[in-house]
């Protein structure tokens, strides 16, 4: 379980006993304050801008705050479940944005902005180690949503500028050839793998399963038998090689 986990199960804990504490008192006629129900889930991946006035409105009344474990258990869960600005009816910036109107000094929703902001950092390094450029910018861009003045987002810009002028070679590849194993695909790695003996490259594979990785390097080892190929494979929903070039 990673550090991140960790500390969301944490504080989940720690919100479930506050719900717990916080049950709504009976009233003169006996009856209980109705519970605030779930934000149902979303299908849509578009994200779209709202304004406070559309999302955060209401005041910071007693009865408003008594929602805030509940809202922020949700946005937790949302956080722990990568749903940072989407779905737009169930992701977790809504939700610590809305404790925050409430409540404009929770730690725990101010900490949870941060999270996502540093979740999309760590999603720009990894599309970027891969040459995935334009969904670093998109990454990049979430981020500086969340929080423009965070400063790590201008050091990962840097870098994402830096591997954009580098001599490494990219190759976009052909999923359906790859899945098919055709020809096509088979001469596309071998020339692949001279360039990375010509060039002492070290390659990196990502591919959508582990089994097309391995078959690809295969293919790759079997070109340059003889010469020792290093590289590495990482899961990822684009098919694509980049050789590293060694720095003079």
């Amino acid at each position: 379980m990673s550090m991140r986990s960790i500390k969301i199960l944490a504080v989940l804990c720690c919100l479930v006993l506050l719900i717990r504490c916080q049950a709504p008192a009976p009233s003169a006629s006996g009856e209980t304050a109705a519970s605030a129900g779930n934000v149902s889930s979303g299908e849509t991946i578009a994200v779209r801008v709202l304004s406070d006035a559309e999302v955060y409105s209401g005041s910071g009344s007693a009865g408003n705050r008594s929602a805030i474990p509940d809202i922020l258990y949700e946005a937790l869960q949302a956080l722990n479940a990568d749903r940072l600005l989407t779905p737009l009816d169930d992701n977790a910036h809504a939700r610590f944005k809305r404790v925050l109107a409430m409540d404009p000094q929770n730690q725990i929703a101010l900490e949870g902005l941060q999270d996502i902001v540093k979740r999309y950092l760590q999603l720009s390094r990894e599309s970027m180690r891969r040459g995935q450029f334009e969904e670093t910018e998109i990454m990049l861009d979430r981020a500086r949503f969340v929080d423009a003045s965070h400063p790590e987002i201008a050091a990962v810009a840097d870098a994402l500028q830096q591997e954009r002028n580098s001599d490494d070679l990219f190759f976009v590849l052909d999923y359906p050839q790859y899945a098919a194993r055709s020809e096509t695909a088979q001469q596309e790695l071998a020339d692949i793998a001279n360039q990375a003996r010509k060039h002492e490259a070290f390659f990196l594979i990502t591919a959508p399963n582990d089994a097309l990785g391995r078959w690809m390097v295969s293919i790759m080892r079997e070109t340059v038998s003889g010469y020792r190929l290093r590289g590495n494979i990482e899961l990822s929903n684009r098919l694509g090689i980049r050789l590293r070039l060694p720095s003079d």
